[in-house]
């Protein structure tokens, strides 16, 4: 092999590694299926070769036209960005120059995204130019610096997400289209996440049989699961199946006393939370609306179509926001198939037979997110005392004058028994052998020993039995199981960023 084949090798194949290293990289993001690849938003140029109006008329797809200040910003001209024509383009950054606010700066990153190759570019410089930042394509740098910015929004911010987004799925106009509606969070910090409405598909009352069936056999004992048991009932949900779904809506108990219940994880942020979806009588049928807030899924629900946080599980957006709806948080375990069984051994277990194609193996959804310390979607600020996808157990009760309050899992692994107080409540901290951390209120007492026998013991000697429900004595004392979960550092503290976190 001469030196110039030797080369001409060589630089083949570092291309070659580098095209296997991304498609490695994006490959369990993309390869589900569902994610929708993104369009060129087909805009025609607003502006005519050469006569570019004073005030271009404002054309809304998803409303009526808004009354607009004198010298404000039409919405329009935003979109005349999209543009293939460069004189129509320069035309076009004229206007947003003239109109131009440093709160309108999310608008060009959302355009920008949806933009051709070299839209990008000139986009980027539009960007560093109007902004006074130089962040050469960096949209991960320019979010954060927009985002540490006052809220200042364009008046009908609302109208061009609503308009932007529809091009990607119709339905996603609802979220957004009206400007009066109310808004617990910043509507810049609501970023698309690559899916359409409900294209990450919950699943509704699915299968599920007893741990001895042959249809449980494709689980190993150390399959991780989520366990949960209301009135009696036992059943366990394998996250290899749950992190193509996100979502399930199941029905717990008897006939004549059922709780309804979303058990919602969101797979970047490591979170498996399980809320009761009846608020003073009226159930609200939640989905996965497809977008994101500080990495944190956003759900929404089918009545008013308003937007749920996964976290705290209000409305965020929409009509349902101020009307003091919030779902109450249920207890759910994160342990293994081997352990739960154990200890359920009456558990059902969700099946494959999900009516999905995926490929269920252990771990292969989203592997190389968890592979790494990075984020698929940047956040405002992370918290360097842990990892980015280290885990916290995020306590839920105290209170609504407690402080967020998160606890690292791996201390609790090192401590079985570990109590404080949060509020006005007492707890105990007890974590098996597998990991699995479950909360109980302490009533002032202090544990001392938790056995391998589900079994807890008091410094006066009495002895509790370890439930899901609650720690029990053989003289009918009992102290109730309280609200947590685990997620990822940077997911709660994103969210959370005044967080009291115990090491």
């Amino acid at each position: 092999m001469d030196q110039s084949t030797s080369h001409r090798f060589s630089y083949g194949l570092i291309v070659l590694t580098l095209v296997v290293a991304v498609a490695a990289f994006y490959g369990g993001w993309w390869a589900k299926g569902y994610v929708v690849d993104p369009p060129e938003i087909d805009v025609t140029p607003l502006f005519a070769e050469g006569e570019i109006p004073d005030a271009p008329e404002v054309t809304i797809l998803v409303a009526d036209a808004p009354e607009l200040a004198e010298g404000e910003l039409p919405l329009d001209a935003i979109f005349a960005l999209q543009t293939n024509n460069s004189k129509g383009f320069e035309q076009a950054v004229e206007v947003v120059r003239d109109g131009w606010r440093p709160g309108y700066l999310p608008m060009l990153l959302e355009t920008a995204r949806f933009s051709r190759h070299y839209h990008r570019q000139w986009m980027s410089r539009v960007i560093d130019d109007l902004s006074g930042q130089n962040f050469e394509g960096d949209s991960d740098r320019a979010w954060r610096w927009a985002w540490a910015q006052d809220y200042e929004p364009h008046p009908h911010y609302g109208l061009f997400k609503a308009r932007l987004y529809q091009e990607l799925d119709p339905r996603f106009a609802a979220y957004f289209e009206d400007d009066t509606q109310s808004a617990t969070i910043r509507l810049d910090e609501v970023r698309w996440g690559g899916v359409q409405r409900d294209g990450i598909p919950p699943l509704k009352n699915p299968e599920m049989v007893t741990a001895d069936a042959k249809d449980a056999a494709y689980l190993d004992d150390d399959n991780v699961v989520f366990g949960i048991e209301l009135n009696g009932d036992a059943r366990a949900y394998p996250k290899r199946i749950l992190a193509w779904h996100e979502m399930f809506k199941d029905t717990f108990g008897p006939e004549d006393n059922p709780v309804s219940i979303n058990g919602v994880y969101c797979t970047l942020c490591g979170s498996m939370i399980v809320y009761d979806t009846v608020v003073d009588g009226t159930h609200h049928e939640l989905g996965t609306s497809g977008f994101l807030y500080r990495s944190n899924k956003l759900m929404y629900d089918h009545a008013t179509e308003s937007m749920w946080s996964t976290l705290t599980g209000e409305p965020v957006i929409g009509p349902l926001v101020g009307q003091g709806i919030k779902l109450k948080p249920l207890h759910v375990v994160t342990t293994t198939w081997g352990v739960w069984k154990k200890k359920h051994p009456d558990t059902t277990v969700l099946t494959l037979n999900t009516g999905h194609r995926r490929d269920y193996g252990e771990g292969v959804a989203y592997r190389s997110y968890f592979a790494t310390d990075r984020l698929m979607f940047t956040v405002p600020q992370t918290d360097n005392r842990l990892f980015n996808k280290d885990e916290i157990l995020a306590l839920r009760f105290g209170g609504d004058d407690a402080p967020p309050t998160a606890v690292d899992t791996l201390m609790l692994a090192d401590t079985p028994v570990f109590q404080g107080t949060l509020g006005d409540t007492e707890y105990v901290v007890l974590t098996d052998p597998s990991g699995a951390n479950r909360v109980y209120e302490s009533g002032g007492l202090i544990f001392e020993q938790y056995s391998a026998n589900d079994t807890a013991t008091t410094r006066d000697g009495r002895v509790w039995q370890v439930t899901e429900d609650a720690l029990t004595t053989a003289d009918g004392q009992t102290l109730s199981r309280l609200a947590a979960h685990r997620a990822f550092w940077f997911g709660w503290y994103s969210a959370h960023p005044d967080t009291e976190l115990i090491q």
